[in-house]
């Protein structure tokens, strides 16, 4: 089989990673350089300091990649990055740097969709399996993406208003969690009930569409409520009836769009799918469908990544989409509707 190695970039929020992928499904170096220490103090990402994070670690990060997986530039066969959807002065980073590498290095430039990376990074665990569908699930996007053939994608579902991880991260602040809040979140919950019994907002609405900014404001005003009775809450027993309701709505969500779609893969991809709660319940629920397997992204790989962009650059390599110079960020981008894509 024919060596084909893509020099990978991702710098849409606030991790910067360069990677070397072969064949689009193994991994040579994944080099994530995070910021999450500068941004705790805000209690979220500040575009501004990403951006010149960015800037400090892009190089250093491309030097350690091609280091450790032990290749030069001669040796590469394409760049691929990551031009949105995310932080519009994160992404010109890596947008500007890989431009600058294929162009010196005489090397094609694939313009890879942050969320198709998410998705596609389940190839470094297993082939994907078509018609797929992928929940992905971060701290800036909650959808259902149907799948029918490689490089087809069709949003069947999505958030109206707060992401799953965004809510985590709102809720943790008022549980007194630094930024980002997920993790801790997912701990504190396996060690409560859930007594309060939040809303599970539009989980019986006939779409696949999310909604969580009303169980956030339900989960804040129950806490400010208590405040001023000086009523004591047990903040473990508010995790997991947060996180209860969370993943009731994504699975039972999951579960009807695997009904009107049948796939031979369902993909948990992007941060939240790091939470061990919903993998749980998705490992459960997939008994139901036994034509179907649970494809779940390695917790190293469900943050952001280059090893993700690779994965999914190496299959738009395939399909010679290439783009040059005049590549731009996009941070509003969206999937091409299903017919769009090459087939």
């Amino acid at each position: 089989m024919t060596r084909n190695l893509i020099l990978s970039f991702e710098t849409s929020c606030d991790e910067t990673s360069v990677a070397v992928i072969e064949n689009g499904d193994k991994i040579l170096s994944n080099i994530v350089a995070t910021q999450i220490k500068s941004h705790q103090r805000f209690g979220g990402v500040v575009p501004e300091v990403a951006s010149r994070h960015h800037i400090e670690q892009i190089t250093g990060c491309i030097n350690d990649a091609l280091r450790k997986a032990d290749v030069d530039y001669a040796d590469l066969d394409a760049v691929a990055v990551t031009y949105g959807p995310g932080l519009v002065g994160a992404l010109l980073i890596g947008v500007t740097a890989a431009k600058a590498v294929a162009w010196a290095h005489h090397l094609p430039l694939i313009p890879v969709n942050h969320l198709a990376g998410h998705i596609y990074g389940a190839r470094l665990v297993a082939p994907i399996e078509f018609p797929a569908m992928a929940l992905v699930v971060s701290g800036g996007h909650t959808e259902l993406v149907y799948m029918p053939k490689e490089n087809q994608f069709e949003i069947i579902g999505e958030t109206r208003d707060d992401a799953a991880g965004e809510a985590y991260d709102k809720i943790g602040r008022v549980l007194g969690i630094n930024y980002p809040a997920g993790k801790q979140v997912d701990s504190m919950a396996h060690k409560g009930t859930d007594t309060f019994h939040f809303p599970r907002a539009m989980d019986n609405d006939e779409t696949f569409d999310f909604s969580f900014s009303g169980l956030k404001s339900a989960f804040i005003n129950t806490v400010h409520h208590a405040d001023q009775i000086h009523e004591t809450l047990d903040k473990n027993d508010l995790a997991a009836s947060f996180q209860q309701a969370v993943i009731d709505v994504l699975a039972d969500k999951t579960v009807r769009a695997l009904k009107t779609y049948p796939v031979k893969q369902l993909i948990l991809a992007g941060g939240v799918a790091a939470n061990r709660g919903l993998r749980d319940r998705l490992e459960s629920e997939i008994n139901a469908f036994p034509n179907t397997k649970l494809a779940l992204v390695p917790l190293s790989l469900c943050g952001d990544n280059a090893a993700m962009i690779g994965a999914a650059g190496e299959m738009l390599y395939r399909y010679q989409t290439f783009t040059d110079a005049t590549l731009n960020a996009d941070p509003g981008l969206e999937f091409a509707w299903l017919g769009e894509a090459e087939s």
